[in-house]
């Protein structure tokens, strides 16, 4: 199903007490890990008695834990995740490259696509050294405009749907240099689209430098995007695009000729 094929909160099909249990699930995070009633309520914006309805309901399925006034999520809520990965072998194929390219270059590298306004981590291989305050891995939601991967996954887009996300994407700076016009986004989300690759120079984080690629399989389906994200200080704009664009491309390459769709 399409963006366009999804059901709008209006349509008689649209099971609304589903949508607020997920909410429910979502407003949970690593800031919010440990919530009372009334917290889960002022993020949801649901009132006590609804949001009381779903914390119990979703604890009596194992996917919250109670203690005393405050909620948690369980393992259980794993399971939602592991089955999307366990049903996209491709991954496991992705995963491998991913891992050669960080034991040729000792950088960190990783596969993504997009979910609304904000790319997912889907495979990752970590090098030792931490890029990042927080730590990435499977499942990290970080905000499209300002990763490379997502600049990739934005320029892929056809001309209607780039379009609404550039008129609805709320932008912001997260350092000096981000971009927080939407046309000069647009413009650039233009160059990645003919050049083939992005590079995001320190927007989402002051040091990081990242450069991304499609990744395709042979029937030309888009799987994701690839990156490999490095330091400012250690790696310069030339080692970027003279050695690991090449790198990258090659993978991109090799990734689709190992999958047949």
């Amino acid at each position: 199903m399409t963006t366009e094929d999804r059901l709008s909160p209006q349509d008689r099909d649209f099971v609304a007490a589903l949508a607020s249990g997920l909410e429910v699930l979502q407003a949970f995070d690593q800031h919010h890990a440990r919530m009372t009633l009334s917290e889960v309520a002022a993020r949801t914006g649901m009132d006590r008695a609804k949001a009381r309805r779903f914390l119990l309901t979703l604890h009596a399925l194992g996917y919250l834990d109670k203690q005393q006034r405050h909620f948690a999520l369980t393992p259980r809520v794993l399971q939602l995740g592991n089955a999307f990965l366990d049903a996209n072998p491709h991954r496991m194929v992705i995963q491998h490259y991913l891992e050669e390219i960080t034991r040729e270059i000792g950088e960190s590298t990783s596969l993504a696509v997009l979910d609304g306004d904000e790319v997912v981590y889907i495979a990752r291989s970590a090098a030792e050294h931490r890029l990042m305050a927080i730590r990435l891995s499977v499942g990290t939601r970080l905000p499209a405009a300002y990763t490379s991967m997502g600049r990739v996954l934005l320029a892929q887009l056809p001309e209607e749907q780039l379009s609404h996300y550039l008129d609805t994407v709320q932008l912001r700076a997260h350092t000096a240099h981000s971009i927080t016009d939407k046309q000069v986004l647009r413009l650039a989300l233009e160059q990645v689209r003919r050049q083939g690759y992005a590079i995001v120079d320190q927007e989402l984080d002051s040091g990081l430098r990242s450069l991304a690629v499609p990744a395709f399989d042979r029937q030309g389906r888009l799987l994701g995007a690839i990156n490999i994200s490095t330091n400012a200080a250690r790696v310069d704009m030339d080692t970027l695009t003279g050695r690991f664009l090449p790198l990258l491309q090659e993978k991109a390459r090799l990734i689709r000729d190992a999958l047949a769709g």
